[in-house]
């Protein structure tokens, strides 16, 4: 492969991820915490009383995008373990 197929492929995946991981980002914290919010405050969180509408606005969002960061760092190391630009030092000299 060129290496200029190989960084366009890398960037294309690069920005695949981005796009889709903001994508789940956005419509979490807008849609869920803003949106949609009187159609899930009709549900409590059991145990608390919490309504779900508040709970995505709150406190919700903030745990979907650390669970995003987390898929993106460990997605972005496959990508550059498949591209061989691996920080591990196991993809050669």
């Amino acid at each position: 492969m060129d290496p200029s197929d190989s960084k366009k492929a890398y960037w294309r995946a690069n920005l695949r991820l981005l796009l889709a991981l903001l994508s789940i980002w956005a419509f979490v914290s807008y849609g869920l915490g803003i949106l949609f919010v009187e159609e899930l405050n009709r549900v409590r969180i059991p145990g608390t009383g919490f309504r779900l509408g508040f709970w995505f606005a709150q406190q919700g969002s903030i745990y979907v995008f650390c669970l995003l960061v987390i898929v993106y760092a460990r997605r972005m190391n496959a990508i550059e373990r498949r591209f061989g630009l691996s920080e591990d030092g196991d993809d050669g000299p």
